[in-house]
Parts: structure tokens; sequence; C-alpha cells
């Protein structure tokens, strides 16, 4: 295939849109991370650039779909974003929203490979409890805690608090000054 062809397939011209998404949250990341409103310059100019993109991308993907062969990777990866059109601009809601789950799917990795190893979640209940801790230890690793102090912490108040106080309870959540203060918190590098 020669080097035009190629710029202009229907499947680079999905990638380019993908490319200038991630290219502008690049650069927001870059310019202004360490800047105090971080998030509120976010807001403000993927409003102003990334409304755009998102409106040709979908736009795009209402296009090429109608002429797509269902089953061939471009028709399987148009089908997977028109499934998620309806959501893909709520990143334009609020500058902290992240235009992608890949954070997620990192942390949840170690979960999903040793998943094997746990034997104890044989039931439902078991799985509960183990989606509980793990969900803890995750909260407890994005704020940046020390997991094992925090553990120790969390559970020495549990038991000196009643549990069906909301307040009393939101006090112990990784992300409260009070757990900051007592919980040694990681370099936040």
């Amino acid at each position: 295939m020669d080097e035009d062809a190629l710029k202009n397939s229907r499947a680079i011209l999905g990638f380019n849109y993908c490319e200038q998404i991630y290219k502008l949250e690049k650069e927001l990341r870059e310019v202004y991370s360490s800047d105090e409103n971080y998030y509120d310059i976010k807001f403000k100019l993927r409003s102003e650039n990334l409304d755009k993109i998102l409106d040709n991308f979908i736009e795009y993907v209402e296009r090429e779909i109608k002429d797509a062969l269902p089953r061939s990777p471009l028709g399987k990866a148009l089908d997977y974003a028109k499934k998620h059109l309806q959501g893909l601009k709520n990143v334009l809601l609020d500058g902290s929203l992240e235009v992608d789950n890949n954070a997620a799917e990192r942390a949840i990795k170690p979960f999903v490979i040793g998943r094997k190893n746990f034997l104890f979640a044989n039931t439902a209940k078991g799985a509960t409890y183990s989606a509980n801790i793990y969900s803890i230890v995750e909260t407890a690793k994005a704020n940046k805690l020390v997991v094992e102090r925090y553990l120790v912490y969390l559970f020495d108040n549990l038991s000196k608090i009643n549990v069906s106080d909301s307040e009393s309870l939101e006090a112990l959540m990784p992300w409260s000054e009070k757990v900051a203060e007592n919980i040694k918190i990681k370099d936040r590098k």
C-alpha cells in the first residue's frame, strides 16, 4: 500500500482522531498539571479544543460504520466506538475527568492476574469481601498512602467508632485530611 493510500485509509482517519485527543491531553498535563487551577484550566481548554475533535470523531464513526464490514477489524472498532458515543462527551463536563479508564485498568491488573489464587472467594460473600478489601487497598494507593499503615490505622479505628455514623466513616476514608495527618503519605512525585 502506498503512503498516500495509507494516510487516507478509513482506519487511519479514525486513529488520527484518537491521536489528536491524546496529544491535547498530554499537552494539558505537561503545561498545566502543576497549576493549582489545573482542572479549571483543563475544563476550559477542553471546551475550546476537544469538543470539536469529539464532534468530528462522532461524525466519522456515524459515516464510516454504514460502509464497514461488520466482522472486519474496522467494523468491529467502529461498532465498539458507536456503543460508547453517548458517554464520549462526558469528559467535557468536568476537568478532573480522564479521557479513558486506563488508570483504573492498570490498578485492577494485579487483581485480575491473581484471581486464580483467590480460592477463598468460592462464595458470593467471599468474592464481595475480596472486592471490598481490594477497593480499599487501591483507593489508599491512589491517595498516596502507605497501604499497610493505612490498613492498620483503619482496622484500629473502625473498632472505636459507630460504623453506622457516616461522618465517622468519612473521617477514615483514604482521602480525608485526618488520615493524611496520621498516615505517612508516600512521596508525591
